[in-house]
């Protein structure tokens, strides 16, 4: 695929009264690299519809409505589309959104009969990928049942649909607000047309985000008659379901488009209509779409990387794309959004709210990839997380919609607000921040506004037994060693923040509770196991064991869990016997088996080199433990199979779920040619540079560069680096040496080495 070259053209009113116009320096299209189709298929869970960097709405065709692989609402496989909703979720392991549905009809529209069990409605057309578009900020797709090309753009709250129809006196629209993925409890619908080009209307859905507010106003270019469809459904459980749709009528010309924007609101319908006026106030649909397209080439064109293989190139243009459609705005353009504690607040849009937080994946690699291209944008979203904090009463785990939903474990709020205070970008009240996170580690269960069916998952007594005893039993919490484990470490992050504010009775503390991970290794097996109140081991034992989110461990094994100390891998290397014994178990990880055992093996298993899962997060540091050992040459190997093996230019390229960034910033982080092991340590760990050469465009106007010398697919083993100049002695690298601008210069080879640290 080649460079596309825009050419702008500058002209004010004076110049251009004058005959006269200069144009402004060619731009590199970097979006022409970006394939949205990739983890639509496998695992992945992302969709391919139009959106623009963490906007708040997310126009995409849906395909399916149940299962594991509807969680985006579609997937690559389907050849039938149900209509176009305009929220949906990136690569997450559960489902929720699919909000608001439009499909264009020609002919009579049937909606009958809709039946629960099947994964189409009754109006769903057939297409073709051959007729299928998908780039930065604009999807396409041609419908054959009604042939209708259909086209979508947006902006950061607003959606912008062109449909071009055929010859019909019998065109139109359904406008289904009972639609949802996975067949969401509908509690209330409320629809209302306007005029004869304006409809408006609200919904509350509970599913994985119990409460979940959404409000849209749509215009139509053209005036409609129409029909609303109030009813029930019987489900697939024999319960009544509301129904409601509202028919739009029509006739067309050959080849007529009929335009239609849609803004939405978590506040009101008044929100939404603001929203829509105010990003979409005519019908230029190219110049939307062109809009939305140059907001992800600022975004994308943060890091240049420079390479003569094409499809790595994809690869990683495309990750970009993935790690900025969420966390999602949250707050409409008068300053209001919908907070924690389910009520409307005014906000000062000038320090945004953003929702969507997959911290369980996305501390890992996502925030420390943003400090480094965004830290600005990484201080919105912890600013976000302190009002939510002080909104429903602690930090979220996975913030839906302004909802507490209790999925997945730890605090790793702490952990965005440990790096960014180590790294010296933090611009919060370091105070408040600090409250907040010790009010996270602690086992509490009042004042906080959520469901009663979600506190025992967002305060687990977990926290009580790991303050009290010192460890988490196994036989009174579930997921108890992954817990405890993820515990250990944000208790390091809070130990680090204790520090900075001069709180020296809990930097003590705070410090012993991050070495708590030693009472989970049994020096028999060698692996991390669940032990129970009386202090005994839990038996049966298997490392390859797996019983999905009912074991010890969360979506892994003994195998996998067994290295989550990222904070302290020297103390880990003591546990394990020292030096050698550590390279031995951690050889033995990469050389493994890699069956699994279990009536219900967690499916987030995947991507495996061994019993090493890349497909998942708790395995995503584990390859640069080789680093900390004096055997770097380890950490390059491993690193090279994975880019070889786990990412794919394909629909099916992710090995495991994308999870809002993580996957993909992991790809990001690692291509350039380091990771940080531990955020909340200010220090990358050096691996394998995949390009000829990276530019990173620093926020300050300095860039930061890594030249690979000598690079190709054989050379994957590093001979020796310099920074700045100078021969770096480890395979380290502090975050200041990046954010300071500068280059490092990397000779590859390919033979296993010690880096001559002498060469150039």
């Amino acid at each position: 695929m080649k460079i596309k070259n825009i050419a702008i053209i500058s002209c004010t009113t004076l110049f251009s009264m004058l005959g006269a116009c200069t144009s402004s320096s060619i731009e590199k299209d970097y979006a022409s690299y970006v394939n949205p189709f990739i983890g639509t298929g496998g695992h992945g869970h992302t969709f391919p519809g139009a959106v623009v960097p963490n906007g708040m709405i997310q126009p995409s065709p849906d395909t399916r409505i149940d299962g594991w692989d509807a969680s985006s609402g579609y997937y690559y496989a389907d050849s039938l589309i149900n209509g176009f909703s305009h929220t949906h979720l990136s690569g997450t392991g559960c489902a929720d959104y699919g909000d608001i549905l439009l499909m264009p009809t020609v002919g009579e529209q049937v909606y009958n009969p809709q039946d629960y069990t099947q994964q189409n409605l009754p109006f769903s057309s057939t297409f073709s990928h051959k007729n299928e578009i998908a780039e930065p900020g604009y999807y396409s797709v041609y419908l054959d049942r009604y042939q209708v090309k259909a086209e979508l753009t947006a902006t950061k709250r607003a959606a912008l649909h062109r449909y071009t129809f055929p010859a019909s006196e019998k065109a139109g629209f359904i406008l289904d607000l009972d639609y949802s993925v996975q067949h969401q409890t509908n509690l209330d619908m409320q629809v209302e047309v306007v005029s004869d080009t304006e409809i408006r209307g609200h919904k509350l859905t509970e599913y994985w985000a119990f409460d979940q507010q959404i409000s849209f106003y749509a215009k139509f270019s053209k005036p409609f008659t129409y029909t609303i469809v109030r009813d029930t459904l019987t489900d697939q459980n024999n319960k009544q379901q509301p129904r409601c749709k509202v028919l739009l009528n029509f006739s067309t010309q050959q080849d007529e488009p009929v335009l239609v924007k849609v803004g939405i609101s978590a506040v009101d319908m008044e929100g939404a209509k603001k929203n829509l006026e105010a990003e979409i106030p005519d019908w230029n649909f190219d110049k939307v779409r062109k809009d939305a397209r140059q907001a992800w080439n600022e975004y994308l064109s943060k890091i240049d990387v420079t390479t003569n293989n094409e499809t790595d190139k994809t690869i990683f243009y495309t990750s970009m794309y993935h790690t900025a459609i969420s966390p999602n705005l949250f707050i409409d353009v008068d300053g209001r959004y919908w907070g924690m504690d389910q009520t409307a607040h005014q906000g000062d849009i000038d320090k945004p709210i953003y929702t969507t937080f997959s911290l369980w994946d996305t501390f890992r690699a996502l925030h420390p990839l943003l400090s480094i291209i965004e830290p600005q944008m990484n201080n919105d979203f912890i600013y976000s997380l302190l009002q939510k904090h002080k909104e429903g009463g602690i930090f979220p785990m996975w913030d839906l919609a302004s909802n507490y939903t209790g999925t997945m474990i730890g605090y790793h709020a702490v952990s965005l607000i440990a790096d960014a205070y180590t790294k010296g970008y933090a611009n919060f009240d370091l105070n408040e921040a600090y409250k907040a996170s010790l009010r996270a580690a602690e086992y509490d269960t009042t004042g906080i506004v959520c469901p009663a069916l979600v506190l025992p998952h967002l305060m687990p007594q977990a926290k009580y037994y790991k303050n009290k005893l010192g460890y988490v039993p196994c036989d009174k919490d579930n997921e108890s060693v992954a817990k405890a484990l993820e515990y250990a470490y944000d208790d390091y992050c809070i130990s680090i923040l204790a520090e900075a504010v001069g709180d020296k009775e809990n930097l003590a503390k705070y410090t012993q509770f991050a070495k708590a991970y030693q009472h989970y290794f049994d020096p028999e097996t060698r692996f991390m196991r669940g032990k129970d109140s009386e202090g005994n081991w839990r038996t049966p034992f298997s490392p390859r064991a797996s019983n999905h989110r009912s074991d010890d461990y969360c979506e892994g094994n003994a195998w996998q869990w067994t290295w989550f100390v990222p904070h302290d891998i020297e103390g880990l290397v003591q546990l394990m016997g020292g030096k050698e014994a550590f390279i031995g178990k951690l050889d033995s990880l990469f050389t493994a088996d890699s069956s699994l055992e279990g009536e219900e093996v967690s499916a987030d298993i995947s991507g495996l080199i061994g019993q090493y899962a890349h497909g998942n997060e708790p395995s995503h540091h584990i390859i640069y433990m080789y680093n900390y050992v004096g055997q770097p040459w380890k950490t390059q190997e491993l690193i090279d199979r994975v880019f070889k093996e786990q990412y794919r230019n394909a629909p099916d390229g992710l090995s495991g779920n994308e999870d809002c960034g993580q996957m993909s910033a992991w790809y990001i982080l690692n291509s350039m040619g380091f990771y940080q092991v531990c955020p909340g340590k200010p220090v990358y760990s050096i691996g394998r540079p995949l390009f000829d050469e990276v530019v990173i465009h620093l926020p300050n106007q300095k860039t930061f560069t890594i030249k690979a010398y000598n690079n190709s697919k054989e050379n994957k083993y590093i001979q020796s680096v310099m920074l700045n100049g100078t021969p770096l002695h480890t395979p380290f690298l502090n975050h200041k040496d990046i954010a300071e601008g500068g280059i490092i210069e990397i000779t590859m080879t390919n033979q296993p080495k010690q880096w001559e640290l002498n060469n150039n």
